[in-house]
């Protein structure tokens, strides 16, 4: 049985229209895997996992406190030389402030 000549136009119009090369953008992000927490710039920082209270009891009280917000509730204390965000009252991460 022969294809259906309007079947296969439509067909043809519908590939011809549809893109060749997607564009998609790409994030990298660099692997810090293997860098040990403390050493960016030689700021000693908070680790990893860390609660409130080791945090205040290693590095004092922050300048500023800010959260929780969000749910999970994410807090962030914020040092002279480094910023900690909590998830509840745990370190999941914590980064060195630029210099101004």
């Amino acid at each position: 049985m022969p294809a259906n000549p309007l079947f296969l136009i439509i067909v043809l119009l519908t590939i011809s229209i549809l893109p060749v090369n997607g564009h998609t953008d790409t994030l990298v992000i660099p692997d810090i895997s293997n860098q040990p927490s403390n050493t960016p710039e030689g700021v000693p920082r908070p680790t990893r996992s860390m609660t409130m209270d080791q945090v205040k009891e290693q590095f004092g009280n922050p300048l500023e406190v800010h959260g929780p917000v969000g749910n999970p509730p994410i807090t962030r204390w914020v040092y002279e030389r480094f910023v900690v965000h909590f998830e509840q009252e745990y370190v999941i991460h914590s980064v060195v402030r630029k210099s101004p």
